[in-house]
C-alpha cells in the first residue's frame, strides 16, 4: 500500500492494535484473532524483542488483509530499522525532527507523539500525518474535544488509557482513530493462549468505534 491507502485504513477502521512484549508465535495467533474481528491496523513496539522479525512475519502471513507498523521508534537509528524491516507506518511517543523526515522520506505514515497543545502544533509543522497524543488516561475524551477547537485540521489519535468503554466517546470527541494496547491484547488471554477471547474483545472496539461515527 501507498502512503494514502495507509491512511485511510486507519481512518476507516479506527483502531490501531499495539502488540508489546509478545512472542512471534503469540504474535500470529494474535494478529489472526484481530484481523477474523476486522482490526487492520497493527502496531508492533520497537521495545519488544525481535520486532522486526515479528513486523516481517506478519507481512509475509498477513501482507493482503493488514498493515503493519512499528511502534516506540524514538531515534534514527530505530526508524532506519523499522523502515527496512517493512514496516509501512511508524509511530513514537516522543516529537523527533529527524525520526519523522526518515519516515516522510520514505513515504511512510508517521504518528509522533504529543501531549500539549505547543507539542502537537510542532509534530504538524515537521510534517506528521496523524499526531498520537498520549498519554491520555488522565484526561479523558473532552481533552481531545478541546484540542480539535483550535486545532480542527489536525489528525489525532489517542493512546494510553483507551478502553473499550472509552473507545467511542474518544471518536465521538473529534479522534480519527484509536490505538489500543493491554485492553485489547490482554496478558492474562495471551498466557491462556485464548485467542477468541482477543477476537471477541477486538470486535467489541470496532462495535463501540463503529457505533460512535
Amino acid at each position: 500500500m501507498n502512503s494514502r491507502e495507509v491512511f485511510n485504513l486507519i481512518k476507516n477502521t479506527g483502531i490501531v492494535a499495539i502488540m508489546r512484549g509478545i512472542e512471534k508465535e503469540e504474535a500470529l495467533h494474535t494478529v489472526e484473532a484481530l484481523c477474523n474481528a476486522g482490526v487492520k491496523a497493527i502496531e508492533v513496539t520497537f521495545n519488544t524483542h525481535g520486532a522486526d522479525i515479528i513486523i516481517k512475519s506478519l507481512l509475509d502471513r498477513f501482507k493482503d488483509d493488514i498493515i503493519v507498523g512499528a511502534g516506540t521508534v524514538i531515534n534514527r537509528t530505530i526508524a532506519l530499522k523499522a523502515v527496512e524491516c517493512g514496516a509501512e507506518f511508524v509511530l513514537a511517543p516522543n516529537a523527533d525532527a529527524e525520526v519523522i523526515s526518515i519516515v516522510k522520506g520514505c513515504e511512510k505514515v508517521m504518528v509522533p507523539g504529543a501531549f500539549t497543545a505547543t507539542e502537537i502544533l510542532k509534530c504538524h509543522e515537521l510534517g506528521a500525518d496523524i499526531i498520537k497524543i498520549f498519554p491520555v488516561s488522565t484526561v479523558g475524551p473532552k481533552y481531545i474535544k478541546d484540542l480539535r477547537g483550535p486545532y480542527d485540521k489536525i489528525e489525532m489519535m489517542p493512546v494510553g488509557g483507551v478502553d473499550v468503554g472509552n473507545a467511542g466517546e474518544f471518536i465521538k470527541a473529534g479522534s480519527i482513530a484509536v490505538g489500543v494496547g493491554g485492553s485489547l491484547i490482554r496478558k492474562d488471554l495471551l498466557s491462556k493462549g485464548d485467542y477468541k477471547a482477543i477476537e471477541e474483545l477486538a470486535r467489541k472496539f470496532i462495535y463501540e468505534i463503529n457505533s460512535a461515527r
